[in-house]
């Protein structure tokens, strides 16, 4: 597995524990719904066949998530994207980064 994958991994799972802290556990836990969401998002990242080259998911034209997983992480995005700048700023730049790399 790259640097590059498992970073998305990590950010995803921070974004997932930040949405879940604040609607679900006020606790560092997450509930069970965000733990399959990240169990789910986790599995479509290993999965991805881009592999190394994989654009972000919001560029991707092979969308991998079910309908309703893309709709809670898309929920999620909304509410942690504009908050990781601020808690987890190299996250989130990094994450802008790719998203324009070639």
């Amino acid at each position: 597995m790259t640097f590059r994958l498992n970073r998305e991994k990590q950010t995803v799972q921070v974004m997932i524990r930040m949405y879940c802290r604040r609607f679900h556990h006020p606790q560092n836990e997450l509930c069970e719904d965000c733990e399959a969401l990240y169990q789910y998002a986790e599995k479509r990242v290993t999965k991805c066949p881009y592999g190394y080259s994989k654009p972000t998911c919001a560029d991707c034209t092979t969308h991998c998530y079910k309908t309703s997983m893309r709709e809670k992480i898309r929920r999620v995005m909304r509410y942690a994207g504009p908050r990781m700048l601020f808690r987890h700023p190299v996250l989130a730049i990094m994450h802008v980064i790719d998203r324009y790399k070639p």
